[in-house]
């Protein structure tokens, strides 16, 4: 899996304060443990979960994506998980596949393109287009090499 930022720990940090928030009243009213966590999500030592960055937009009225780092070109298959809140077994299980072969696809290690039924089921999952998958795949890809 990448191990480059996704969240943007700034981004944030801006939206919690602007909503007039504490780490711990955040951390509070989208369930998690403590401001500590918070604290660490603003200084990249740690991100949320997809699931629990949706109920962060929520709660401070952002969309996910305002809390990514701006993608360049083509957004990659991770990215486009995140932003349907999904964690990659939940994306492996509603696509039918293994959660080995899943992290291998975001992570850009795929010989091929998946078959167009897993194309059309990665894209029913993440709510998007099967071309927009088809760019992911392909960017992963490139990522990977």
């Amino acid at each position: 899996m990448q191990t480059d930022p996704l969240v943007d720990p700034q981004a944030l940090r801006d939206a919690r304060v602007k909503a007039g928030l504490t780490q711990h009243e955040l951390a509070r009213l989208v369930g998690v443990a403590g401001g500590e966590r918070v604290s660490r999500w603003e200084r990249s030592a740690s991100v949320p979960r997809a699931e629990v960055l949706h109920r962060i937009a929520d709660v401070l009225n952002v969309t996910s994506a305002d809390l990514l780092v701006p993608a360049t070109g083509d957004p990659d298959l991770r990215r486009l998980r995140v932003l349907a809140g999904l964690s990659a077994r939940q994306v492996a299980e509603e696509t039918h596949v293994s959660v080995p072969t899943y992290a291998r696809w975001e992570s850009g290690q795929l010989d091929r393109m998946p078959s167009q039924v897993a194309l059309q089921a990665l894209a029913k999952v993440l709510g998007v287009g099967v071309d927009e998958v088809r760019a992911a795949l392909t960017a992963a890809r490139r990522g990977g090499e």
